[in-house]
């Protein structure tokens, strides 16, 4: 039986949706990819505990978690299916408390990269929060939701493979990446390719870059899901988009 596969995906900002070269990056993705039942997607601008599920109903509106964009980023919309049934097996799943947050709708860490990978808003999507930062815990979140690959459920972790925008001077898209950018997505490319989650896990200690590249982690976070439900922790991901924007690392992948 072939498996869905995992991703992990850099999202950027609503101004993504204007960029050609990211965009069309992103949607070429999603058409190599086969249509999922449903997806479940962990933004890194959710963090719960305990491990929240936002709403299962159609219909609910987006959240617009940004401010100083042009105004038609506040008319985004992506009208996606609920998926009531897969957040009933993600309790069934997961050993540890799961709460309802049957109000939230998806953020942009969610719809920005969906509006381009999968722009019919037709396939049904869950979004999970982030209930901890430690990436043990991550990843056996991430092995524990690894059946729901076998029954045609996308899992894709949303964040960016560096992120750190206090330290940023050029924010024009095509910057010159700042050396601690280019070190930690050098470092990481070399870490993955090796299927070395253990030394990925330590990344504080053991990545260049830090604590520039990540000084808040929850952008990082989503990829120990994503590499958890993957069939062989040890196999080397599929690199699908490398390179950088606004100096960030764009580097996205997806598991088998």
């Amino acid at each position: 039986m072939s498996l869905t596969p995992a991703l992990y995906i850099g999202h950027g900002a609503p101004l993504l949706l204007d960029d050609p070269v990211w965009s069309s990056q992103l949607s070429d993705w999603g058409k190599r990819l086969d249509r999922p039942k449903a997806i479940l997607i962990v933004s890194a601008h959710w963090e719960s505990a305990p491990l929240s599920l936002g709403t299962t109903t159609t219909g609910t509106p987006l959240i617009y978690d940004f401010g100083g964009f042009d105004p038609k980023f506040y008319n985004l919309q992506y009208p996606a299916p609920g998926a009531p049934e897969l957040a009933a097996r993600i309790k069934a799943l997961i050993n540890q408390p799961v709460t309802d947050q049957p109000n939230r709708g998806l953020d942009h860490g969610a719809y920005v990269p969906l509006l381009k990978m999968f722009p019919d808003a037709d396939i049904p999507v869950l979004q999970m929060s982030i209930p901890t930062f430690d990436p043990e815990r991550l990843f056996k979140i991430g092995q524990q939701l690894a059946p729901l690959r076998e029954e045609g459920v996308m899992i894709i972790g949303s964040g960016f493979l560096t992120h750190g925008l206090p330290f940023l001077r050029d924010f024009s898209i095509d910057a010159t990446p700042p050396g601690w950018s280019l070190e930690f997505d050098i470092w990481a490319k070399e870490v993955l390719s090796r299927g070395a989650v253990d030394e990925l896990m330590d990344y504080k200690a053991k990545a260049p870059g830090m604590p520039y590249a990540h000084p808040t982690v929850e952008h990082f976070a989503p990829i120990f899901i994503t590499l958890g439900s993957a069939s062989r922790s040890d196999d080397p991901p599929e690199t699908a988009i490398d390179g950088y924007w606004m100096g960030l690392s764009k580097r996205s992948f997806q598991v088998a």
